[in-house]
């Protein structure tokens, strides 16, 4: 039980942002403010029983989802299930969420017409995104970034952000490392200088 209430903060994230809600919007809808809302997200408050079921509710999912003690499935590994956010992007947990970084892929399905502008988020965190098929539109804050298969970005997620499918061609996939209390990749060993070539 234990392990589950160390892994809550980050299910409670991914549970909001997959609803595609901030912070306040939450705040608005189950009376919980949203600073209360942001240090429950980073681990330094534990929800009470009554505040995850107004949680549970504004998020349609299960309480044991939430609390992380839905019952075991069959023995062996378990292929991850695609979940779908609320705009059909399909989201597949590549990590089993226990704080610290975290990993999942993101499929945006293809469009037909030039899409509007991502709609933006902000919250605590750093994250790291590869675009691995297809073009995606990266709005950070007042900036506009179209990235291709191969490009990657990185930032703080305090500053305002969203994704969106590029426009007609195909879907998009990439690959998100999130680190909810602002951890950073860090690359351990710089490449060998091969010389000319």
């Amino acid at each position: 039980m234990a392990d589950a209430l160390a892994a809550m903060g980050p299910r409670l994230r991914i549970a909001r942002e997959r609803r595609g809600a901030t912070l306040t919007a939450v705040g608005r809808a189950t009376g919980i403010a949203p600073s209360t809302l942001s240090r429950m997200e980073n681990g330094r408050r534990r929800p009470t029983l009554e505040v995850l079921l107004r949680l549970a509710k504004a998020y349609d999912v299960s309480l044991d989802e939430l609390a992380g003690t839905a019952p075991a499935g069959p023995a062996g590994p378990r292929p991850a299930t695609p979940q779908r956010a609320g705009d059909d992007k399909a989201v597949l947990p590549l990590t089993r969420y226990v704080g610290g970084l975290h990993a999942h892929k993101h499929v945006l399905p293809a469009i037909d017409a030039p899409p509007a502008r991502p709609r933006q988020i902000s919250h605590d965190g750093y994250e790291w995104l590869c675009v691995l098929y297809g073009r995606l539109w990266l709005a950070l804050g007042d900036q506009d970034l179209v990235l291709t298969a191969g490009e990657t970005a990185e930032f703080d997620t305090r500053t305002a952000h969203g994704v969106a499918n590029a426009g007609p061609g195909g879907p998009v996939e990439y690959l998100i490392m999130f680190g909810p209390q602002g951890e950073r990749l860090r690359p351990h060993t710089p490449l060998p200088d091969r010389g000319p070539r």
